[in-house]
């Protein structure tokens, strides 16, 4: 009763913020608050929650051979996925040709976009991290990822006193984590009302929703279409067909946490509700899902690799370039990486695009051509990152031989 009460709660916040926000603008600067406690309070939680997730992932999975075994099958899946996603919408903007025609005059400046690129030069080299306590403080999941998988396969290497001691510390460290989330995740109602309402009642000011149903329309339609596309064709033939369970039943399960992604435009911070559904929604094992979804939260982003790629080709054909075949196989190349680069924070996507556009040398001030309508895009994109990251703990779980309830 708790997931369809909440579940409901969430839809009915969605519509209210919708509507204050189109004819109530005025009032939304006194309750925009509540949607800056709420992300305020579920950033809170994500270092440690990820911290304690995957070292108690990695230190309950067992041996090297299972430490490795699940690791390249978890990477495997989020490499296919993500490169199936590019190519959908490699298709589909070929396909509809949404730049063409469109007014440059649209075109707004976006700041950060050098800075941007260099930050990408660097990614590699951040996976390990010179200062952890920094990448605590800077949230450099990346790094944070690889020390948290690095002490939790050492501590299966300790004497048993010291590997029993440290994974019950850590497995008490994540249960209590996972309490104070979900306190937090209880007023996802009143968070979500104030940051939708906000960003509603910006675009109806600006006179946007306008403009975005008129100039941008055949551009939005390219990305969601091969959105949904990846999101109700491709992944649930995976999780059908690879992972032997019912997408149907587990996309059921999986609502509340799709809806939290869609309002807070975050994978990172929807992290805990996708954990607590997979876990106890689908039945996954908590060794796999605190292995596969903290990793799944930043590196696997097939929403934001698709949306890189239309983009950037989309801002090709709006400055009326051609982009031979071939170069555009290189931006899909570089869209896997931007996309494993991309934090899981809203407007992630919209920066890493910079690293696409660099590539086959477009200009980076063509990103003020999308700016308008990249919320609600970051929006979509984010659920099906999240969506996909779920599917990923499922038919990993199958692979393992677990019996779920899907």
């Amino acid at each position: 009763m708790l997931k369809l009460k909440l579940h409901w709660q969430i839809l009915i916040a969605l519509a209210l913020s919708i509507i204050v926000g189109i004819f109530l603008p005025e009032s939304v600067k006194y309750t925009s608050w509540m949607g800056t406690l709420f992300l305020n309070g579920l950033k809170m939680v994500i270092v440690p929650l990820i911290l304690s997730s995957i070292v108690s992932g990695v230190a309950n999975i067992g041996g090297a051979s299972d430490f490795g075994r699940l690791g390249l099958k978890t990477l495997g899946y989020y490499i296919l996925t993500s490169l199936l996603a590019i190519i959908t919408g490699l298709v589909f903007v070929n396909v509809i040709r949404p730049g063409y025609g469109i007014d440059l005059g649209f075109t707004q400046s976006v700041q950060g976009l050098a800075s941007a690129k260099n930050s990408f030069g660097s990614t590699i080299q951040n996976i390990v991290p010179s200062n952890i306590f920094r990448a605590f403080a800077n949230n450099e999941m990346l790094g944070i990822i690889f020390f948290a998988m690095i002490l939790g396969f050492f501590i299966t290497k300790v004497d048993n006193k010291y590997q029993t001691l440290l994974t019950d510390f850590f497995n008490a460290f994540f249960e209590v984590m996972m309490k104070i989330t979900m306190f937090i995740i209880k007023f996802a109602p009143l968070g979500i009302f104030g940051i939708v309402s906000k960003i509603v009642a910006k675009q109806a000011t600006q006179g946007n929703l306008a403009q975005v149903g008129s100039s941008l329309g055949l551009y939005m339609l390219t990305v969601i279409l091969a959105l949904f596309t990846h999101a109700f064709i491709t992944l649930p033939l995976l999780v059908k067909f690879i992972g032997k369970a019912n997408p149907v039943k587990h996309a059921k399960n999986m609502v509340t946490a799709l809806l939290t992604a869609f309002s807070t435009a975050s994978s990172s911070a929807t992290l805990p509700l996708t954990m607590e559904a997979v876990e106890f929604e689908d039945g996954v094992s908590n060794k796999i899902t605190s292995f596969v979804l903290p990793l799944g939260a930043t590196v696997n982003m097939d929403g934001t690799a698709l949306y890189e790629l239309v983009a950037a080709i989309f801002i090709a054909q709006a400055y009326g370039l051609d982009i031979p075949l071939v170069q555009q196989f290189v931006m899909v190349f570089a869209a896997l990486l931007a996309s494993i680069g991309a934090a899981g924070i809203p407007m992630a996507g919209l920066v890493m695009i910079t690293v696409v556009l660099s590539v086959v040398g477009l200009p980076l001030e063509g990103v003020g051509l999308i700016l308008a309508v990249d919320q609600i895009l970051d929006m979509m994109r984010t659920t099906v990152n999240v969506w996909s990251d779920s599917s990923c703990a499922v038919i990993i779980a199958k692979s393992e031989g677990e019996k779920l309830k899907v």
